[in-house]
């Protein structure tokens, strides 16, 4: 989600604010959505549904604007052709069977005869839906009912997709397949915008994304421009070698080494830093000049979990 105004913005928010009473959903979110995969992440609770909803038309916001493909969102039905939205929670009729739930959404959207099953069956077949379509969605599993929402968000090819928490109970081999296809959606020329609380969920998928807690946003950008904006919070690096007492002696009167904590039963160290950079470069020499043979060296705080666990301030 970029902050510049450019021509080929797909969703504009502007300052867009939704409470429900005396609880707040979301406030002053302003983003561009561009063209591609959209990343929105944030804890349970933090505004993602409400956005999404607003996004779709759902919902009519309290304060602020929206816009998709430049045209106001709410009540306006000509627009929902292109949108296609997969919500958390299913509400299915669950005594029909997932073909005839499918072909009845077809029809919905405008399709007839054979055109209608040819959506369906295509939309069911992308999300592996086609050996247990003429079962009752009564019958269907958590992962199975949860493909039959992406199956029917893409039921009318839309132009514009809409994901909240679309792997939410998918087990391992789909929840691959899944992100396979959301980044097939991208090559096709649609726009995914995909929520998730488990922040590898979308860093597999995309680089582009926002952070959204307690209804505001925190960051948003590229993954590598957001991990920019915590430069000055320590990091941790482990480091396993031969010789952990004469690196951690050639380390500790650097400043930018805060502390260092030994574990000599598997000649480890773990040094705490303010300056990641400087450190590696640092320690690339002592490796070096001194001879120090290193079985194995990580930072656990070097991934997207790290990133949003600061930016949040846990």
């Amino acid at each position: 989600m970029e902050s510049n105004t450019n021509t080929d913005t797909v969703l504009k928010a502007e300052k867009l604010s939704k409470w429900y009473g005396n609880i707040l959903g979301i406030s002053e979110i302003s983003v561009h959505v561009k063209p591609g995969i959209q990343g929105l992440l944030g804890p349970n609770g933090a505004g993602k549904s409400t956005f999404l909803k607003i996004a779709s038309g759902q919902l009519k916001q309290n304060l602020g604007k929206i816009s998709v493909f430049g045209e106001p969102v709410f009540n306006n039905h000509t627009l929902f052709s292109r949108i296609g939205f997969c919500p958390e929670h299913d509400s299915y009729y669950k005594d029909i069977t997932g073909w005839e739930f499918m072909t009845f959404l077809a029809k919905c959207h405008g399709f007839k005869g054979k055109k209608a099953v040819d959506m369906a069956g295509a939309s069911l077949e992308r999300v592996g839906m086609t050996e247990n379509a003429q079962k009752p969605i009564s019958a269907f599993s958590l992962g199975m009912r949860q493909r039959l929402k992406v199956a029917s968000s893409i039921v009318h090819n839309p132009e514009l997709l809409i994901l909240d928490e679309p792997l939410r109970g998918v087990d391992p081999l789909w929840r691959v397949k899944i992100i396979k296809l959301i980044k097939e959606f991208e090559k096709e020329g649609k726009t995914v915008i995909v929520s998730s609380h488990i922040l590898p969920e979308i860093e597999a998928m995309t680089n582009n994304i926002t952070l959204i807690h307690q209804g505001k946003i925190f960051a948003h950008g590229d993954i590598q421009e957001i991990r920019s904006l915590i430069d000055t919070h320590p990091h941790q690096v482990s480091i396993q070698c031969k010789k952990p007492r004469l690196a951690a002696k050639k380390l500790i009167r650097h400043d930018f080494v805060l502390n260092i904590h030994f574990d000599d039963t598997e000649n480890k160290i773990v040094i705490k830093t303010n300056n990641r950079e400087s450190f590696f470069d640092t320690m690339m020499k002592i490796i070096v000049e001194n001879g120090i043979e290193v079985d194995e060296m990580i930072s656990p705080d070097d991934n997207l979990q790290a990133v949003f666990d600061y930016l949040i301030g846990r």
